[in-house]
């Protein structure tokens, strides 16, 4: 049996954003696609990639 998701995303932040600089990214799980946002504009939109996507720019920031 699966555990059903909320409906609302938990948004996390990355842990190489910049500490207390303000300089922060947010993630969230959506099951099969990764959302993307800017903490000091949570309610601007957020861009959504596919995890393999995601894989691949994570891979190309590295």
């Amino acid at each position: 049996m699966s555990t059903p998701r909320s409906s609302r995303p938990h948004w996390r932040k990355s842990t190489h954003s910049g500490g207390d600089e303000g300089n922060c990214v947010e993630v969230a799980d959506l099951s099969d696609q990764i959302a993307i946002r800017d903490s000091k504009s949570p309610e601007t939109p957020h861009l959504t990639l596919t995890r393999q996507a995601f894989t691949t720019l994570l891979t190309r920031l590295r």
